[in-house]
């Protein structure tokens, strides 16, 4: 893979942000034996959004996990973009993440780099506050994404708003989101369920989050939403995240 570490200035944000893109450069590239005779020809990619969880940045996926070995190998380019503690919400008190990571930034992407601008060829994906994210957006814009995934992901941030509330900056201190469009129950239950992409969802059983998983498949499923789950053993961690991003990757 190539690696681009930039950042730009985002209209949304108000302020210089920072995204790593990694691109395919073919197998060929990374074997000894074959990479003299790589020749480099224009390629348009299919492209996953990749975001973080509340504690990481857009550094994490790449430093604890071998998503660019699993990239190359499927022939998807990978962004990763930073969002801080926001929740991928338009914060109550801070900058606009939402309509950064939902708008500017496959805008800027596409503009820059060699990736697909069909939405089936896009993608999202993410890992606990990420993974409330990527079905966030692929539920408010169904339009836009082929599939999304969600690995350990807060997914009844309704619920545990209720219980704590430790997105005071993203989402204000009125703790009540439910019906909203950030509240991802309802918005299974609104949307028709042939117009949504393919949902793909996964948590460990040792998962402080896995009771919230458990009820987003419910409600799923009641709602007659096509969705592909998988749990098994493992907490909250990068044993279990980096296992099910190339599960992932085979599964689009």
């Amino acid at each position: 893979m190539a690696l681009f570490q930039t950042s730009f200035k985002s209209k949304a944000l108000m302020m210089q942000t920072s995204v790593n893109i990694l691109l395919p450069v073919g197998m060929n590239a990374l074997d000894p034996t074959t990479a003299q005779n790589v020749t480099y020809e224009r390629k348009t990619f299919p492209v996953l959004y990749l975001l973080h969880g509340a504690t990481d940045d857009h550094s994490c996926w790449l430093r604890l996990s071998s998503i660019e070995r699993y990239a190359e190998e499927k022939g998807i380019a990978v962004v990763m973009p930073n969002a801080d503690f926001s929740a991928y919400v338009d914060m109550a008190h801070g900058n606009a993440y939402g309509t950064y990571i939902g708008e500017e930034l496959p805008s800027f992407i596409e503009s820059v780099f060699p990736v697909s601008t069909e939405p089936k060829d896009r993608f999202i994906a993410g890992l606990s506050m990420g993974g409330y994210g990527a079905f966030r957006f692929a539920l408010n814009h169904p339009d836009r994404f082929a599939a999304a995934g969600s690995f350990s992901g807060a997914l009844d941030m309704a619920s545990r708003l209720q219980m704590e509330n430790p997105f005071t900056v993203a989402f204000g201190e009125n703790t009540d989101i439910t019906g909203t469009n950030n509240d991802l129950l309802h918005l299974l239950r609104e949307n028709k369920a042939a117009s949504l992409p393919r949902l793909y969802q996964s948590c460990g059983t040792e998962d402080f989050l896995y009771e919230d998983n458990l009820t987003f498949k419910k409600v799923a499923e009641d709602s007659g939403v096509a969705l592909t789950y998988s749990d098994g053993p493992g907490g909250h961690e990068w044993n279990f995240w980096d296992k099910e991003i190339k599960r992932f990757l085979d599964w689009i």
